[in-house]
C-alpha cells in the first residue's frame, strides 16, 4: 500500500475504532467493576485508557472514573490490587478494619477468582447482545452452502463439485452456513480437504484442494487465501424474533470463537501466515474500512473483536487476566499463593511475551501501511 494512502486511510478510520475500542474495553472492565463491588471490594480507579488523566471524576464510593490519553486497554484499581513484596505487608499491617474489609488480597480465592473472570465473561455477554441486536433488528443471513454453480477449471470442478451439490462438511466439520463454508476454504489454501456433499438425496465424500491465491481483502492487505470456485445465491437476510435471535447470538459467539482458534491454531502450526495478524493500528484501519458499509457491519465487527478481547484474556499468560486466574487455581489447589517472587518472576515473563506480540504486529501493520517499505527505501 502507498504510504500516503495508508496514512490518510487510518486517520479516516480513527474515529470508528475509538468508538468499538472504548466500547468492548468498557464492558470488559464493568465487568471487574461489578463483581468487585458485588464482593465487597473498594475499587480505586476505572479507566478507559492508559497513561495522563484527560477528564475524569470521583462517584460517592471514592471511585475515579477516567479516560486516560491513550485508548488501546484499559483498567480496574482495586484497593490492595497490586501490593506485593515487604513494603505492601507493612502498608497491611497499618490497614484500617473498613480498610481490609474492602481490600481485594483480604478476599477469598473464589471471590478474586469470579472478579478477574468476570471480564472476559462480559466480552462475551456483549458479543451476544450485539449480534441479537443485529439479528433482531437488521437480519441475519439464511445463504446455504449449496453450488448453485461451478466455475470451469475451479478447484471445485477438478474436485468433483457439481451444480446443485449441497455441502454438509468439510474435513468432518458440519457445514451448515456458506460463510462457514468460506472461512474453511479461505483459511486452507492448497491444501486438500474433504468434502461431504449431498447430490440427489445421496451423500458423497470427495477431495478438493482450493486454490491458492493472493487477494486484496478490502482493507489494503495482500494475503494468500483459499479459493474453491463456486457460485451461491444471494445472500438473504430476514429479521428473526427476538428469542432466537437470542439462541443465534449465542450460537454466533460460539462460532466465532472457534474460529478464532482455528485461526491461531493454523498459525501456530505454520498453516496461516503470522503476517495475517493485525494489531491496533490494523484494527483501526478495519474499523474504517467496516463502517463504511453501515452501522450494521461496524456493530457486528464490535461484537467479533469483543468475542476476540474476551478469549485473548483468558489465555494463561501472567499480565492478562488468564494468567491471574491460574495463579488462583494454584493457590486454592496448594492451600496457600505462590510466593511474590514466583508471582513477579510469572509476569515479568508475561510482560515479555505481550510485549513481543504487541511489537510484532504493530511490524504488521506498518508493513501494510507501507511504511516499512518507505523506510527500507530511505536506508537502501
Amino acid at each position: 500500500m502507498d504510504l500516503a494512502a495508508g496514512i490518510l486511510d487510518f486517520i479516516n478510520a480513527v474515529w470508528p475504532f475509538l468508538v468499538v475500542i472504548t466500547v468492548i474495553v468498557f464492558f470488559h472492565e464493568l465487568g471487574h467493576y461489578w463483581v468487585a463491588k458485588r464482593n465487597g471490594v473498594h475499587v480505586e480507579v476505572f479507566s478507559i485508557g492508559f497513561g495522563r488523566e484527560l477528564f475524569g471524576w470521583t462517584d460517592r464510593s471514592g471511585t475515579r472514573w477516567k479516560v486516560a490519553l491513550l485508548p488501546l486497554g484499559g483498567y480496574v484499581k482495586m484497593f490492595g490490587q497490586s501490593d506485593t513484596g515487604p513494603d505492601a505487608d507493612k502498608a497491611a499491617a497499618q490497614w484500617t478494619p473498613e480498610q481490609r474489609a474492602g481490600a481485594f488480597p483480604e478476599k477469598r480465592v473464589w471471590q478474586r477468582f469470579a472478579i478477574v473472570l468476570a471480564g472476559p465473561v462480559a466480552n462475551f455477554i456483549l458479543a451476544i447482545v450485539l449480534f441479537t441486536g443485529v439479528f433482531a433488528l437488521v437480519g441475519q443471513s439464511l445463504t446455504l452452502p449449496e453450488a448453485t454453480s461451478v466455475f470451469e477449471d475451479s478447484a471445485a470442478e477438478r474436485g468433483g463439485i457439481q451444480a446443485g451439490d449441497l455441502i454438509v462438511a468439510v474435513d468432518g466439520a458440519s457445514i451448515e452456513r456458506f460463510d462457514e463454508l468460506q472461512f474453511a476454504v479461505s483459511t486452507s489454501p492448497g491444501i486438500p480437504m474433504t468434502f461431504e456433499v449431498v447430490r440427489e438425496g445421496e451423500h458423497i465424500e470427495l477431495v478438493v484442494t482450493p486454490d491458492a491465491v493472493m487477494v486484496d481483502d478490502g482493507f489494503g492487505n495482500l494475503r494468500e487465501t483459499g479459493l474453491l470456485g463456486i457460485q451461491t445465491e444471494k445472500v438473504v437476510f430476514e429479521r428473526v424474533p427476538l428469542g432466537e435471535a437470542v439462541l443465534a447470538g449465542v450460537e454466533e459467539t460460539y462460532i466465532w470463537s472457534a474460529r478464532i482458534f482455528d485461526f491461531l491454531g493454523k498459525i501456530f502450526s505454520g498453516a496461516q501466515s503470522s503476517r495475517d495478524l493485525a494489531g491496533p493500528l490494523g484494527i483501526a484501519q478495519m474499523s474504517g474500512s467496516v463502517a463504511e458499509h453501515g452501522i450494521a457491519n461496524l456493530v457486528m465487527f464490535m461484537a467479533i473483536l469483543s468475542v476476540n478481547l474476551g478469549l485473548i484474556n483468558l489465555f494463561p499468560i501472567p499480565m492478562l487476566d488468564g494468567g491471574h486466574l491460574v495463579f488462583y487455581v494454584i493457590e486454592a489447589a496448594r492451600g496457600r499463593p505462590l510466593s511474590d517472587r514466583a508471582q513477579e518472576y510469572g509476569f515479568f515473563v508475561g510482560l515479555g511475551l505481550v510485549g513481543a506480540l504487541f511489537l510484532f504486529v504493530t511490524f504488521n501493520d506498518l508493513s501494510r501501511f507501507g511504511v516499512v517499505d518507505f523506510l527500507t527505501g530511505l536506508v537502501s
